[in-house]
């Protein structure tokens, strides 16, 4: 072979390589992996991509790492025929319409796991900070109203001790429920299906009905995925049901909530506190519930320490790397949404890169 030939093989090789799209500036040691096996274009800076954006990026794409904010379904892929894998950093995908990628034979994945201990800390955290009333408290502090101790002054509600209701008894919920035995809370839960004794038995929880969960709780965490089925789940009706001393935790996906009818609730005192680490319009926060002192309320950061996030990223890369046919586990990525069928389409166009 000539040196004109070879170098218009190795120029061949390269343009060959499969392309994956990277939607945000994630951890770059661990993006760079990719480039052993794929060409990448990654968003330079952290941005809000729409739905002509995300349709342009992936239309000359293999395959692409996004995260929660990049919203793909029929429209986005519809120009798309290369496009074999989509990666998604996070447990949830309510952003991702499976159903429409399945269909086209490319590879839905998320990373389960690796953020539960992170998000059970983290939602135990909330739930005892609007019982003891914690943020409005230093609010208090920090906007020069705290004249002197005061014996009846910002009193909270206890844990220890109290019920604690968890609806959604997944991998997050046991997490939850995990650490309420150290404040020897009772846990009671309500899932689409029960959970068999001996976990039931390690978590010292007894499953009921909904209604039962909402009017026992001293203390209702949110853990369950978003779906048509779950959209405002927890409207005014099921708030009417709740404790006035109760407080009310989502850590799950805003609206599952009606944060209209929360935030009626707060502000009339049919509900003592509540938490919120997901919203239903986010970024956006419903102004009504800014104005309430009886709510705290953070910026989705439930999976937010670095060790956590670090793994959520390579465990996404994993997959991506395997649903695209490279890699030790090619065609096996670890955590697909859907099983990948070895010998149907998606198995097929996930098989070889």
């Amino acid at each position: 072979m000539s040196a004109t030939s070879r170098h218009a093989y190795r120029a061949a090789s390269v343009a060959e390589r499969p392309r994956v799209w990277v939607s945000q500036p994630l951890f770059d040691d661990i993006v760079s992996r990719l480039h052993a096996y794929f060409d990448v274009v990654q968003a330079p800076d952290v941005r809000e991509h729409d739905e002509a954006a995300i349709a342009a990026a992936l239309r000359e794409v293999d395959g692409a790492l996004v995260t929660l904010n990049e919203r793909i379904g029929e429209r986005e892929i519809a120009n798309a025929p290369k496009l074999r894998a989509v990666a998604n950093v996070g447990v949830g995908y309510d952003n991702l319409d499976v159903g429409a990628l399945q269909s086209r034979g490319i590879v839905a994945t998320n990373t389960p796991d690796v953020l539960t201990e992170t998000t059970a800390d983290f939602g135990f955290a909330l739930m005892m900070a609007a019982a003891r009333r914690v943020t409005e408290s230093e609010r208090h502090l920090r906007g020069g109203k705290w004249t002197g101790w005061n014996f009846k002054g910002l009193l909270g509600a206890d844990l220890h001790r109290s019920t604690l209701g968890i609806l959604g008894m997944g991998r997050i919920g046991q997490g939850i429920a995990k650490r309420a035995s150290g404040f020897d809370m009772q846990v009671l839960y309500h899932n689409r299906s029960r959970l068999p004794a001996d976990v039931e038995g390690a978590y010292k929880a007894s499953y009921v009905d909904f209604d039962t969960l909402l009017a026992r709780a001293d203390h209702l965490v949110l853990v369950l995925p978003y779906s048509p089925q779950t959209h405002h789940i927890v409207d005014a009706a099921a708030l009417a049901k709740m404790k006035p001393t109760a407080t009310l935790t989502n850590i799950a996906r805003g609206g599952i909530v009606d944060e209209a009818a929360l935030a009626e609730a707060l502000g009339s005192g049919r509900l003592a506190a509540a938490a919120l680490d997901v919203f239903e319009g986010e970024p956006a926060v419903d102004p009504r519930l800014l104005a309430l002192d009886n709510i705290v309320l953070t910026p989705h950061i439930a999976s937010g320490s670095l060790s956590t996030r670090r793994a959520m990223v390579t465990l996404a890369v994993d997959n991506l790397i395997a649903a695209l046919g490279a890699g030790p586990d090619a065609g096996r990525p670890p955590t697909p949404i859907v099983p990948v069928t070895q010998g149907g389409d998606a198995g097929k166009r996930a098989g070889a890169a």
